[in-house]
This record gives C-alpha cells, structure tokens and sequence, in this order.
C-alpha cells in the first residue's frame, strides 16, 4: 500500500482513542508505512506504540494556509501531501476547505479518506474507538481489537498513582474524596511503595494546597508534575494501580497497561471509557459522581486484587 499519512487533531484521550484506528491502518494494509501529522506532544505516543515511521507537527506556520481557501500554498507542504498513497483526515472541515487544497495540492481524491473530528456522544454509534475506526471500513478494514497499547517494558509493578483532577470541573471527584481515601490506599502499600499523584496544567491552581494536604495525612506523597507524555507513559506502565475520571491521563494508563480505575459520573463509559479487560468503570446508578463513595473504590481495589 506505501506510505499512509493519519491528520488527527484534539487532546490526549482524542488522540488516545483514535490509536485502534492507527493500529488497524499498520496490521491492515500491505506494507504500510504510517505517517502522523498532528499536536505534539500527543504524535510521540504513535510512535511510542509502535504504529508510526515518521511524525510531524500540525502547528507548523506554513500549513495554516491550507486552511484558507483557494491560497497560496507551501511547496514543501505541498510535496509532502501528494507523496502518500493513503491520507486519513479527523480534521474539523465543516467547509471542505482544508480537503480541497489538499486536492489542489496533488492529492488524488480516491485516496483521500475523512473521518469525524468529534465523537458521538451516543452508545448507539459505538464506542469512541469504532467511532474513529468507521471511515476504514472504505478500505476493508474492520476493527477488532478496540484497545489502545503502547510497547512498554513495564519493570515490578509497584505504588498506586491518582490524577486528581482533569480540564472539565464537573469530572472531578471533590477533592475531600480524594484526600480521605489516601489513608486507605497508604495501607495496601508495601514498604518502599510510592503513594503518586499526577497533576497536570490543568490542576495548577489548586494541586500545591492538595499535594500538602495530602502529606499531612498519607505522607510521603510522589508529585509527578507536568511530565512529558513519554515519560508519564513509562511511569504508569510500572504502577500496580492508576485511580483517575475521565481523562486522557486515564486513557493513557490504560494504553500503559495499569490496572485501571475510571471514575464517571455524567459521561457515558459506553463511548468514553478505556477498554481493556484491566479497566474498571466506577459509577452509580443516578450518574453522578458525588455518589461514589471510597469504600466503592477500595471495593473495586479489593476485587482486582490490589
């Protein structure tokens, strides 16, 4: 088939999701050589699993003008475009724009696959994965494996890792939930375990008043702050538990291999949810998380075994 470039804008768990798609694209098509052009930090994780020969950035001035109708456009950009046998478009292009440039741009039409930008929050479309996955099927291919991984030598799983937080307030369990379930995680700690809190941007408001917080009742607490994707990935993959909402940092952990344990309230796991026979979905009957309880989530501890 030769070379197949995959365009995927959006977030970590967006990018996550779409993984499966990227994968069916690599095993699928004869001799495939799987470009990605999309946000960094978020291609690494392609190539960290496996699926990527080359990545590129999509924030790249000169490609902005292939958002522009009937532009002037880049020569480099230009070549690049027309040299693959396949391209597979999440992009946002409600006016085709961005499709037609890449046809003026050399891009033969016939290989030019688009796919949806924005999943359907709605069980009855599938699952986020086969949502992603859909447009392949113009190429016969069918995904079975639903499940994003990354190739990580994990080393002795040890430590229970929380990402306390996330970019939507209403996921968030209160931080009180959080802290009064520590005590309880220090407990299932062997002696040299590390009890890990992941933050991000997203909780740099709050997570220093947390973090000493969290000391003050289940010291010594391991910050991961702002790690690199890559690195964040790695460190997962070595936790015997992840404990997270709805996140991309919660795709991540999953992808890495950790056991995992989602918290949802409003959002549907049914589209949301990581897949994997070492996820676990927390929630309640009425859908709100403000119902789930730390003794659920030491239930579900005590039920995988952690």
């Amino acid at each position: 088939m030769g070379k197949v470039l995959v365009i995927r804008g959006g977030a970590l768990g967006d990018f996550i999701l779409t993984l499966p798609a990227i994968r069916l694209l690599t095993e699928g098509l004869e001799n495939a050589q799987v470009h990605i052009l999309g946000y960094s930090p978020m291609i690494q994780l392609a190539t960290l699993a496996g699926m990527a020969v080359e990545t590129r950035r999509i924030e790249h001035t000169p490609l902005a003008r292939f958002f522009v109708p009937n532009a002037d456009l880049d020569d480099e950009w230009k070549r690049y475009f027309a040299s693959f046998d396949v391209i597979v478009s999440y992009l946002h292009d409600p006016e085709g724009i961005f499709r037609a440039n890449l046809l003026r741009a050399g891009v033969k039409e016939t290989n030019l696959f688009e796919g949806i930008h924005q999943v359907v929050d709605d069980p009855e479309e599938g699952h986020a994965v086969q949502q992603l996955a859909r447009p392949l099927e113009s190429l016969a291919l069918y995904l079975v494996n639903p499940s994003a991984t990354f190739n990580l030598n994990a080393e002795k799983r040890s430590g229970i890792a929380i990402h306390p937080g996330s970019g939507a307030v209403w996921k968030n369990w209160p931080p009180k939930r959080w802290l009064d379930l520590l005590p309880d995680l220090r407990k299932r700690l062997a002696p040299g375990e590390a009890l890990i809190v992941i933050s991000g941007e997203a909780e740099e408001e709050w997570i220093d008043t947390f973090i000493d917080e969290a000391n003050a009742i289940a010291a010594p607490i391991e910050h991961l702050r702002n790690l690199p994707l890559e690195t964040l990935a790695q460190k997962l993959a070595n936790v015997r538990a992840f404990i997270g909402h709805d996140t991309g940092v919660s795709h991540l952990a999953a992808a890495a291999g950790a056991s995992t344990f989602a918290l949802f309230g409003a959002t549907n796991p049914r589209v949301w949810a990581p897949l994997g026979d070492h996820v676990r979905v927390i929630r309640t009957d009425d859908d709100k998380l403000l119902s789930i309880t730390p003794a659920m989530i030491l239930n579900n501890l005590d039920a995988a075994g952690i």
